[in-house]
């Protein structure tokens, strides 16, 4: 074998021992000469370099976004803090609480959150994320609430209405009376969620069958929608009552705030309905019956107090009618109101007719402005009862059922209640009248409502259901 060929033998001989070299390998550098061609392999400590380089890099960049992090953070935590003091010095600016009202700190926070509320929602919509109704709904409607140990609960539909269906699940000696409830928000806001509380109580309180009923809502659908369909919804439950064990001559019609003039409105239209059975009574919670005079002792002496505005109760029944808010202030000075009509809306709706002792915390009598012919146009269905049911026919109303009504204090809408009871007693209707003398438009809503609960709120509850077990 040629000495070339052993030179290439595997495996290589062992290194010399000594000062002896080992023979150069094939291909291999010899020592001393300098490779002119590729990179020169990285020595361990150049690695070991390289590597930590790349690890301070990295803790750079996770610091950088710590940082950011704390940044944004930070903002958020600063925006917030502005949006809870902007919301509360606007409440507190801006807001009108009469020391009789109850627990007034804590109607203040409450209308603040409100405010804050609208405030979020009016920059998610700024942001095209969403409108600023829709977050507002998002956040007062809730979420429907578990299962009830004493209750069944069934969400179905009554023709194209959604309802939610509230039944005692104890046995009862013979049919139960049924109740359909409509909620109250202006037309615009509130839902069967966010009245589940409220209709969960008053079924097991007063052993009844509760009809919530999920009306449609402004801007999306103005008027007459939201009356249609609760129409739809209470005549398909007085001629279906016995599926439900009711006794379709024990039914009532209720309803909250604006859910109060249409529960109003429903009664009206029945009573003139033939082959079908009458309402027993209608329940009457706060209700807004007329949008004639934004003037009354109630209307000015409450324009400010938590947490329904003056401007806000045109704002709700503009946007019912026809969408059409930049008539507003013509609303309020009444310049839709024609000389021709003062008679009629006067001889009902006046402050007149208010008893003397709520005008004590101060009225001025209105002086009548003159009518806009054009905003007459845009506004002339409030003299039609089926916006203003304070503006029925005697022929109508004295055939209405016994009635229960529900007004506060210091609610701007407290006159029309008060103006309802005394059409309905002058036409010889029985009539209940709970009247809550330190309560704000919408306390009962708060019966049950963890720190936010109002004491009056739960007496106004149990006053309903005395009504009710007493019919």
């Amino acid at each position: 074998m040629s000495t070339a060929h052993a030179s290439r033998r595997w495996p290589p001989p062992p290194p010399a021992v000594g000062g002896e070299k080992s023979p150069p390998r094939l291909g291999a550098p010899e020592a001393g000469n300098r490779v002119h061609s590729g990179a020169a392999p990285k020595s361990p400590r150049r690695q070991a370099g390289s590597r930590r380089g790349g690890g301070g890099s990295g803790t750079m960049m996770g610091g950088f976004l710590y940082a950011l992090l704390l940044l944004v953070a930070a903002a958020l935590l600063g925006a917030a803090i502005l949006l809870v003091v902007g919301s509360i010095y606007f409440d507190a600016t801006n807001s009108e609480v009469p020391p009789g009202i109850e627990q007034p700190a804590r109607l203040r926070l409450l209308h603040a959150i409100m405010i804050g509320t609208a405030v979020v929602g009016k920059i998610l919509e700024n942001l095209h994320i969403c409108s600023q109704v829709q977050f507002v709904r998002y956040w007062r409607n809730g979420r429907k609430l578990g299962p009830d140990a004493k209750l069944f609960i069934k969400d179905m539909k009554f023709k194209h209405v959604p309802v939610r269906i509230y039944q005692p699940k104890a046995p009862s000696a013979g049919v139960r009376k049924g109740i359909v409830f409509f909620h109250g928000g202006g037309w615009m806001f509130g839902s069967i969620n966010s009245y589940e509380k409220m209709c969960r109580y008053i079924s097991k309180e007063s052993d009844s069958v509760v009809v919530s009923v999920e009306y449609r809502l402004s801007p999306e659908h103005k008027y007459p929608a939201q009356l249609n369909d609760c129409l739809a919804a209470t005549t398909h439950f007085l001629q279906t009552a016995d599926d439900y064990g009711v006794d379709s001559a024990r039914v009532i019609v209720a309803g909250d705030s604006a859910g109060g003039s249409l529960a109003a409105v429903v009664c009206q239209t029945l009573v003139g309905r033939q082959g079908l059975a009458k309402v027993c009574a209608q329940i009457l919670i706060y209700p807004g019956l007329q949008a004639v005079d934004f003037n009354l002792p109630s209307y000015q002496q409450n324009q400010a107090v938590p947490i329904l505005y003056r401007e806000k109760a045109a704002f709700f029944f503009l946007h019912y009618l026809n969408g059409d808010v930049s008539l507003l202030e013509e609303l309020l000075q009444g310049c839709h109101v024609p000389v021709d009509q003062r008679p009629r809306c006067k001889k009902w709706i006046s402050a007149d007719l208010i008893p003397k002792e709520f005008k004590a915390r101060g009225y001025k009598p209105w002086v009548p402005v003159s009518c806009d012919e054009e905003v007459y146009q845009e506004l002339k269905n409030v003299f039609v009862p089926e916006i203003s049911p304070l503006l029925a026919e005697d022929a109508v109303v004295r055939k209405l059922p016994r009635t229960c009504i529900v007004t506060c204090e210091y609610d701007i809408i407290r006159d029309d209640g008060l103006l309802y009871k005394k059409r309905l007693e002058d036409n010889d209707v029985p009539v209940t009248w709970y009247h809550v003398i330190n309560g704000f438009h919408g306390i009962l809503s708060f019966f049950d409502n963890g720190w936010f609960t109002f004491p009056s709120g739960k007496q106004g509850m149990d006053n309903v259901v005395r009504f009710i077990q007493s019919l």
